[in-house]
């Protein structure tokens, strides 16, 4: 009996601690948008379809994991407090269950497909990539982004991170933020397609349910469709070097005729001769 008081202790604890986490996660987790928020417990909030089926994903499996976990609990006690040396001191000499044998093998494989069914209905709808309103090329370097957009004219940008507090503005988070930001329009299908020049970078943004690999010789590409306007942080997600952890991801999403407005900027801005590298622009940046 003493153990099982212990046990019931030790529950009551672990759940205790589990509500009061999820309570104070629950505030902190919609305090930010796009952003991690302090005492953050589960997903950053979702702005676009795959983040949507993402999360939904998730909570499905966390009821399926909590009933699992409870039922094993229950068994557990149940089996402490009948089977016990002092409740039952001639044990059962059972060496084999032919009906409990086909239902701890069967209820297994149906909660596997059951699971296996939405995961992969999840990554078809990830890697099918609809038709495409507009193209980002994210190029990942040693340690910052470069982004062209081929579908609007010859322009493209280096996004570094703002490493002097005094530069960054009171609404952006530190070590996030970055000097040039990568704009797309809200309610659009935006493809983006990653590589790298000289290691393995991954492009990603928890916002929009997004993580790709940048690997130099290679394009890869993803899809979001962001259903909000604001700005939303990310980061490189491959260990790359001595900086990867100062590698953000910055996208504002705005209005269609904002952007449009940012485009016309952009190309005066940006302008870019093809002969001239990238990285000696984005060098002489970060000096």
């Amino acid at each position: 009996m003493l153990v099982l008081k212990r046990l019931t202790a030790m529950a009551v604890t672990i759940m205790a601690v589990t509500i009061g986490a999820l309570l104070a996660g629950a505030g902190g987790a919609w305090a930010g948008l796009g952003q991690p928020s302090p005492w953050q417990l589960g997903y950053q909030q979702s702005v676009t379809p795959v983040m949507d089926n993402i999360i939904s994903f998730h909570n499905f499996l966390l009821v399926i994991i909590t009933l699992i976990t409870l039922f094993v609990l229950a068994l557990l006690l149940i089996i402490i407090v009948r089977f016990n040396a002092r409740a039952n001191p001639v044990p059962s000499r059972t060496t084999h269950n032919t009906l409990l044998e086909v239902v701890w093998t069967l209820v297994p494989v149906a909660i596997l497909v059951m699971i296996a069914i939405p995961s992969f209905k999840l990554l078809f709808y990830q890697l099918n990539i609809p038709q495409a309103d507009l193209t980002v090329k994210a190029t990942g370097k040693q340690w910052y982004w470069t982004y062209s957009y081929p579908d609007n004219g010859k322009f493209e940008f280096d996004s570094l991170l703002v490493r002097d507090d005094k530069q960054r503005r009171p609404d952006q988070p530190r070590l996030l933020a970055v000097d040039n930001e990568m704009v797309v329009p809200v309610n659009k299908t935006v493809r983006v397609q990653t590589i790298g020049t000289d290691v393995i970078h991954a492009f990603a943004v928890p916002s929009f349910g997004i993580l790709i690999d940048a690997i130099p010789g290679r394009l890869n590409e993803t899809w979001f469709k962001a259903t909000r306007e604001g700005i939303y942080y990310g980061q490189c997600r491959e260990l790359c070097g001595k900086d990867h952890a100062y590698m953000p991801i910055a996208v504002r999403v705005v209005s269609e005729q904002a952007f449009a407005t940012w485009v016309a900027e952009a190309k005066q801005k940006f302008a870019r001769e093809d002969s001239v590298p990238t990285n000696v622009l984005a060098q002489s940046t970060a000096r």
